[in-house]
């Protein structure tokens, strides 16, 4: 049996769970809470875990029994008094459950008991968790801006930025920890599961190469399973980056991320007091702390997920570009296309820059990619895979870079999919937008729903309403003079 197929076989526990009042969004959480401890039995990984919750004991109690020992089992190992392991209370912090039916419990403890483990181990149980958590994106409507990013594309933004062993990765938007999981599996295949490094690099790539925070305590605990199930023990906090709380995050050699997207609750302010600009867009504050959070040592490099709003919003949002373009080496946007995220018609970008070593005029030049138009069309069915990104990487790299003309040449290659921009050009534009679209599109079916066509006029309608309430606050307070 696979990790596909042991995948399944858990999911299908989550149909027991629904007649128990169990919902899709808690099911995965539940399940957490279960397949930590035997998980750490399959991996020899018990001894912070108090001998009498350990899994054996565990599958060993039956009916309300069972029930009574589960409840008190989640408030102790969330409780620091009790369990010492920070990693355990971190994932059993406020644990609760919705199973009310024994039976129901029962069943899915022997079920998890009786699964294919030793094939499970061999693949990896990092990567089991990880496809349960991907089944789980795919089957539930994420929330308020909340995407699950594929991981072929998590995988080709880390492989751009190319990480090295010694640099210091964050992710100020973990979500389950993906992108750092990903970019520590890149180190991991070129040096022999760092065996190749002292045992002081070793070390140092275990515990402090990677870091992040997360909002959502619910995610956080997903986000620190992960981590385990990976052999990861880097500094994984929850709290808001845009809070003081964040500010921690610095001097990092690369970030990966996609942070969420709208506005703050209530139109609030960020509480840091370190960003140039203020603004209540979630995805502009970002922006600043990611740009701000690199090494300026010209090396120092980001790759970021954005909607399309963040490369034409005036204001505020033009403010913040210039500063990017002045601050970091903008050197490639890639135009990601509608339908690989599950909400339909989010149009998003990848921005990949370098930190200057200086604050003015680091951008000389961007190249954008459109793989936007006359592509064929993404959704559940149709997934993004390695082949939708060939082209790009092939031509993303620096020495590749001359090589480009040949795909956009304006006369002999008027839809080429490379167009390069100066900076002067850039600056000329309105709003010095960065929204940049050549591709002729007379020949191309559009073969979106209504609903997707609609929700990218809704996003765009979003953007607008957004301008004008910053507008309307940096207006406050000013007095008309007749």
């Amino acid at each position: 049996m696979n990790n596909q197929e042991i995948v399944q076989k858990l999911w299908n526990e989550c149909n027991v769970l629904r007649d128990d009042g169990v919902s899709y969004q808690d099911y995965i959480t539940e399940l957490t809470y279960i397949l930590f401890l035997k998980m750490s039995k399959e991996q020899d990984q018990q001894d912070d875990i108090p001998e009498k919750y350990r899994w054996d004991n565990l599958v060993s109690k039956e009916g309300l029994e069972l029930k009574n020992f589960y409840r008190q089992l989640l408030l102790d190992l969330g409780n620091p008094e009790i369990v010492k392991s920070k990693r355990i209370n971190a994932i059993y912090a406020n644990a609760s459950t919705a199973i009310d039916e024994p039976a129901n419990l029962e069943k899915i403890i022997k079920d998890i008991d009786g699964l294919d483990w030793f094939s499970a181990r061999k693949e990896g149980l990092g990567d089991l968790y990880e496809g349960l958590m991907e089944k789980n994106a795919n089957e539930v409507k994420s929330g308020a801006g909340q995407y699950f990013t594929p991981r072929v594309l998590i995988n080709m933004m880390v492989k751009m930025t190319e990480p090295k062993t010694g640099d210091r990765c964050n992710d100020p938007a973990a979500g389950t920890f993906g992108f750092m999981v990903a970019a520590d599996q890149y180190l991991r295949d070129k040096t022999d599961e760092y065996w190749d490094l002292s045992v002081e690099e070793r070390n140092f790539q275990i515990h402090d190469a990677f870091s992040g925070m997360e909002l959502v305590p619910n995610t956080h605990r997903l986000a620190i399973m992960n981590e385990y199930l990976h052999g990861m023990d880097g500094r994984l906090e929850q709290g808001d980056s845009l809070s003081a709380n964040g500010k921690w995050m610095k001097n990092f050699d690369v970030v990966l991320t996609n942070p969420p997207f709208g506005t703050k609750k209530g139109g609030e302010r960020v509480t840091r007091d370190d960003l140039t600009y203020e603004t209540s867009n979630k995805q502009l504050n970002f922006l600043q702390i990611i740009y701000n959070s690199l090494k300026k040592d010209g090396k120092a490099r980001a790759a970021v997920v954005v909607p399309d709003n963040v490369l034409f919003a005036d204001g505020v949002g033009e403010a913040i570009r210039k500063d990017l373009l002045n601050k970091c080496n903008l050197h490639t946007i890639l135009r990601l296309p509608t339908g690989i995220f599950y909400a339909q018609g989010v149009q998003t970008n990848v921005l990949f820059f370098t930190r200057g070593e200086s604050d003015k005029d680091n951008t000389k030049e961007t190249w954008i990619y459109d793989m936007r138009h006359q592509m064929r069309s993404f959704g559940k069915r149709n997934p993004l895979n390695d082949k939708d990104f060939a082209e790009f990487e092939k031509l993303f790299c620096v020495d590749n870079r001359s090589k480009r003309k040949e795909t956009w040449d304006k006369e002999k290659n008027p839809n080429g999919r490379w167009r390069k921009f100066t900076i002067d050009e850039i600056l000329k534009r309105p709003n010095t937008s960065l929204n940049i679209s050549w591709m002729n599109d007379e020949e191309e079916h559009d073969d979106r729903s209504l609903k997707e066509i609609l929700d990218e006029m809704n996003d765009k309608s979003k953007a607008i309403r957004d301008a004008i309430a910053e507008l309307n606050k940096a207006l406050e307070g000013i007095d008309d003079e007749d």
